[in-house]
């Protein structure tokens, strides 16, 4: 058989990368809707429960942030096996269908005085359904963008990953530093809030089409015959694997959750910045902290996954207690700033490679699955749960406590990395 032309490679890699922009422009959506939620959290919940105590309200607001982590091992569960199944394209489209309709139900469901009850239960729903979409979402494009990826740029590729998941949460605070600016803060108050979620609805409509058009993988068309994704296959043949990803996990999704999403209420509740000044403090370092997420990438396809993963958890360790007990008396957003892009800096060992790292732990027939269930299970116990943590910590008068759990995952975690393979060298993705 004649070796392809250079036109025919040439073709072959601009389908590559077209695709991974395909499905990286999907995934910054469904981020955008699932933090358009932690952006406006302050606006919407006085809407959905009745009035009273302003803590307690942000308590209950941030408590159904949590509710919809743990609707995600459930999502990564089904529509890991759908992926596994039917493709990784399928499974694509699907996520994104749901993360539609949840965002849709929080932009028109009337508030708490007009439906009682009935709004409460109706934000609760719409985060459970994003929650499903999300859980499926994790696994299927991490899996879709480590196997179109190219074996020698894997970690490079796979990085825009978070990437996307940092530019929908950036676009999220940017909707919200534009809606300031130019609305009112009674009608942004009254009704401001809904225009994130409205918008949300719709690009998640044009994603549907365009994933549609996507090609499937060459790891998918190639899977082992004979083989089936499901739970009882992923406990009974690779336990190892899973409980891996669960445990390099925990560290990772709980520091990644403290330093950019409580961030934004600590910085506000502790360090005493208006809302407007924490906003941007906040949607400045997520910027530098995207940009970072390439650059890692590619370095992890020279040096291997391990060192990056090593050096999050041991500067993790040796520096929350010190960044945190900071930001408590910070007075500049210059400094503030600065602050929260040093932690950032410190978990892009673990953002920046994490999907591929768990991509390359699976065979393609449970290769979804894999990824997407025990990463769905961590990230709801510890990632959905952080920010109402740190508000129960301070709550009960020993916000430090916050500071100690974080610190404790982290070296949970680095545990795992200096015990684990390194991925890149013992990958499971075979395609080059």
């Amino acid at each position: 058989m004649d070796a392809p032309d250079a036109g025919e490679e040439a073709m072959s890699e601009a389908k590559r990368i077209k695709s991974i922009l395909g499905g990286s422009a999907g995934n910054l959506v469904e981020w955008y809707d699932w933090y358009a939620y932690a952006a406006f959290t302050a606006y919407l919940a006085p809407h959905y429960f009745p009035k009273g105590d302003p803590v307690a309200t942000q308590l209950n607001a941030w408590a159904i942030f949590a509710v919809g982590f743990f609707m995600r091992p459930i999502g990564g569960w089904l529509m890991g096996v759908y992926g596994d199944r039917h493709g990784r394209k399928a499974g694509l489209t699907l996520s994104v269908t749901l993360m539609c309709l949840g965002s849709l139900m929080i932009a028109i469901t009337p508030g708490y005085e007009t439906i009682g009850a009935w709004a409460t239960i109706s934000l609760v729903v719409a985060r459970l359904i994003q929650g499903l979409s999300l859980g499926g979402e994790y696994g299927a494009s991490a899996t879709y963008l480590s196997e179109m990826a190219g074996k020698q740029r894997r970690g490079f590729f796979s990085s825009f990953q978070y990437v996307t998941l940092i530019s929908g949460q950036l676009i999220a605070l940017c909707v919200l530093i534009l809606l300031q600016s130019v609305m009112a803060k009674e009608d942004l108050s009254d009704w401001g809030w809904r225009i994130p979620f409205l918008v949300g609805a719709m690009l998640a409509v044009i994603v549907f089409w365009l994933r549609r058009k996507l090609p499937e993988t060459e790891s998918f068309a190639k899977r082992e015959a004979g083989q089936q994704s499901g739970m009882f296959a992923l406990i009974k043949h690779h336990p190892r694997e899973a409980m891996v990803v669960v445990l390099l996990t925990a560290g990772g999704t709980l520091a990644f959750y403290a330093y950019s999403i409580y961030l934004l209420t600590f910085l506000s509740n502790t360090s005493g910045f208006s809302k407007e000044v924490s906003t941007q403090i906040n949607a400045a370092a997520l910027f530098v902290f995207m940009c970072l997420q390439p650059l890692a990438g590619a370095l992890s396809d020279r040096i291997g996954r391990k060192p990056l993963m090593i050096g999050f958890g041991v500067l993790g360790v040796i520096f929350t207690w010190p960044i945190f007990t900071t930001l408590e008396t910070v007075s500049t957003p210059v400094g503030a700033f600065l602050l929260m892009t040093a932690a950032l800096v410190i978990v892009t060992g673990y953002t920046s490679i994490n999907a591929v790292v768990k991509a390359e732990l699976f065979p393609a027939h449970i290769r979804t699955l894999g990824v997407a269930l025990p990463y769905a299970l961590a990230n709801a116990i510890f990632g959905g749960t952080a920010p109402a943590m740190a508000l129960k910590f301070k709550e009960w008068g020993w916000e430090r406590g916050f500071y100690l759990y974080v610190t404790a995952m982290i070296a949970i975690s680095l545990v795992t990395y200096l015990t684990m393979r390194d991925t890149q060298k013992h990958s499971k993705i075979l395609e080059d």
